[in-house]
């Protein structure tokens, strides 16, 4: 087994490209921040603003995922879209 050559640096990078096709998809869906955070059980669109552009370390977990999805009909790995793990 070999290690993981994912740096903290690369995983910002993640979390910042996965925040950027939420931001997107939401976007093409014509939902506003806050429509998508009340849809995903949160009461204000903070969680939604910053995990979009990873602000203060904020970023989407699975479970915020999963949601969103959900609220926009994609598939979860729609996400993941421009990510390149080496």
């Amino acid at each position: 087994m070999t290690e993981t050559n994912i740096t903290k640096e690369k995983m910002d990078k993640i979390y910042k490209q996965i925040g950027l096709n939420v931001k997107r998809l939401r976007e093409e869906k014509g939902l506003s921040q806050l429509a998508l955070s009340i849809s995903i059980g949160h009461k204000a669109v903070g969680t939604v603003s910053m995990a979009e552009l990873c602000i203060n370390k904020k970023h989407f977990n699975i479970e915020h995922l999963v949601k969103i999805a959900s609220v926009l009909n994609v598939e979860v790995s729609e996400f993941f879209k421009g990510i390149e793990l080496q």
